[in-house]
């Protein structure tokens, strides 16, 4: 800024207050000030809009082998190590022995699969002991919360849908198909639709047959 009693002579010989000038500048300042800060919200704003319009569901990553990361598998074997690390070498922090335990795969090396079960628990296991056969765990976040907490099966995929079956939590489903809301399952030969967000074992938002 200038001095407001200060002239200033423009290259046509124009003379001009630098009290009208500095108001002028002030006006310039203040204007891109508002312009960049508009321009912000509008950014954050497509930004949020974007987001809303983003699918509930996306795998975005695939491992060496091609498919998605993560992902849900099973436990194929009745007897399954859980190893530290990605090799027979590799202490066994953990043993499974029971088959379709659902498990999901985060990481891949060579012919081994890092992966996590219902409880959190993380390892390493070889590929020939996984299976592609969908299973999932009935609400494994209310196990020991209580008496008479049960996850609904349903007749048909919807929320008035007449209930077959009381699940507890923490029971083994095995699952058919999902169509992103509800998934059709088994357990000890009853077949329903259970809502897909009250079991672990699909993703919400993921379909498939």
């Amino acid at each position: 800024m200038f001095p407001d009693d200060l002239l200033v002579f423009d290259g046509a010989g124009q003379r001009f207050n630098c009290k009208l000038l500095n108001f002028f500048w002030k006006m310039d300042f203040v204007m891109r000030q508002f312009l960049s800060r508009l321009a912000f919200v509008a950014a954050a704003a497509l930004s949020f809009a974007a987001l809303d319009a983003a699918p509930a569901f996306a795998q975005a990553a695939k491992g060496a082998s091609g498919l998605p990361l993560p992902r849900f598998v099973s436990l194929k074997s009745k007897s399954v190590n859980l190893r530290v690390g990605p090799s027979v070498d590799y202490a066994v922090a953990w043993r499974y022995l029971k088959a379709g335990v659902p498990v999901e795969i985060t990481q891949e090396y060579d012919n081994w699969r890092k992966i996590r079960d219902a409880d959190g628990t993380e390892g390493w296991v070889n590929q020939a002991l996984l299976s592609g056969d969908r299973t999932a765990v009935a609400a494994p976040w209310m196990r020991g919360k209580g008496e008479g907490i049960f996850v609904n099966m349903r007749r048909d995929p919807q929320s008035g849908g007449a209930i077959v079956a009381r699940i507890e939590p923490g029971v083994v489903v095995h699952v058919g198909e999902c169509n992103g809301e509800w998934c059709r399952a088994e357990a000890q030969g009853t077949d329903g639709w259970i809502s897909q967000i009250e079991i672990w074992g699909a993703y919400p938002g993921e379909a498939f047959k």
